[in-house]
């Protein structure tokens, strides 16, 4: 009783955070105002002095045009930690911005973050360090699948099966929920950052042209449709790779298409694995009720259509799919208690039991 009533009087004098911890954009949701920033995950450092020259937008628009002593890095890969420095320097620049938006606090904020399901004890305490380290005060740590899902709104706790399909930048995670939990689950190394190498390594093969990352992006947003339809087409321009000269050339819809068909071909039969492990009853549920599609890559054109072909079941997009995680984790941290069993345990649950 005493730890309860010292934990209540101490959120009085820290804000709520929620972070998506995106492997391509980070995400920060405000008690009380919404989203407030949305950034590339991506950060530059001056290798020599070993300084952070910048964080998010203005780090990715150096992604490939900087000079030798400037990096500019993703610190996630696959949606953990691969720079642990480098994240925590990411983080703290956020919880800053996001600060901007709130009541000046005597303690540090109370966060909750969004990772892949099927993380491991080690990349979760890498997280959790990372967040403490920038300044929160109290870190939780929530799978994405399960924030998407409180983030549309599904009844995650009731005697009811949803499925969730998270698209993300790193990774792709499909779960069935019910009850306050995942009932079964799969994470792919799959998503949107696989897709544009799928599409770089396929004009490199077909046109000889080397393009780079942020331009296979472009393409992908313009052209790419998983279903045939109305023909789309974009001009890309990037090096020849015979010549070593600048050179451009019409791409399609049909060329993308085929350059991401290996990739969006295991997410549909990891869909597939998923349901057939699924119990029956909950299996009905997700008959009626469908599938939810969040994270970016939700909004690849004809997705929801080859999936409802192939499945065999109504799919929905969410409403902005882009933000549903970072919503979600926005409710968390905004009603602790209420979602306290869904979170993965860590210290601070330990201490506040």
């Amino acid at each position: 009783m005493f730890k309860e009533k010292r934990y209540k009087i101490l959120n009085r004098f820290s804000n709520d955070i929620g972070i998506d911890l995106g492997t391509a954009n980070t995400l920060v949701y405000v008690r009380e105002k919404g989203i407030v920033v949305n950034e590339p995950s991506v950060v530059a450092v001056n290798q020599k002095t070993g300084q952070v020259v910048a964080v998010g937008a203005a780090a990715k628009q150096m992604l490939g045009r900087t000079p030798q002593h400037i990096v500019a890095v993703r610190p996630l890969v696959d949606g953990v930690i691969s720079d642990f420095e480098v994240t925590e320097e990411m983080l703290a620049y956020l919880i800053k911005r996001a600060n901007e938006f709130m009541p000046k606090r005597i303690l540090g904020p109370r966060v909750v973050i969004g990772v892949p399901s099927v993380v491991t004890n080690v990349e979760v305490r890498a997280v959790r360090d990372a967040a403490r380290n920038a300044g929160a005060r109290e870190v939780y740590i929530v799978e994405q699948p399960m924030a998407g899902a409180i983030g549309i709104r599904l009844p995650i706790h009731d005697p009811v099966g949803s499925m969730v399909i998270d698209i993300g930048g790193g990774t792709t995670d499909i779960a069935v929920i019910s009850m306050g939990g995942i009932v079964r689950s799969k994470n792919l190394k799959i998503a949107g950052d696989k897709f544009n190498n799928d599409i770089i390594s396929y004009i490199r093969n077909e046109f000889k042209i080397l393009i780079g990352e942020t331009t296979a992006e472009a393409v992908k947003l313009s052209v790419g449709a998983v279903l045939q339809g109305e023909p789309l087409e974009t001009t890309i321009r990037g090096r020849d790779l015979i010549a070593g000269l600048p050179r451009e050339v019409i791409i399609t819809d049909s060329d993308i298409r085929e350059a991401m068909s290996q990739s969006i071909g295991i997410i549909v039969d990891s869909a597939k694995e998923v349901l057939e492990t699924t119990p029956p009853e909950i299996l009905a549920d997700i008959m009626k009720r469908g599938l939810h599609l969040v994270g970016g890559g939700a909004l690849i054109k004809g997705l929801d259509g080859l999936l409802a072909e192939e499945l065999k079941i109504p799919i929905t997009i969410a409403d902005d799919p882009l933000t549903a995680i970072a919503r979600g984790a926005g409710i968390i941290v905004e009603n602790i208690d209420t979602f306290r069993n869904i979170l993965i345990e860590n210290d601070d649950e330990i201490s506040n039991k």
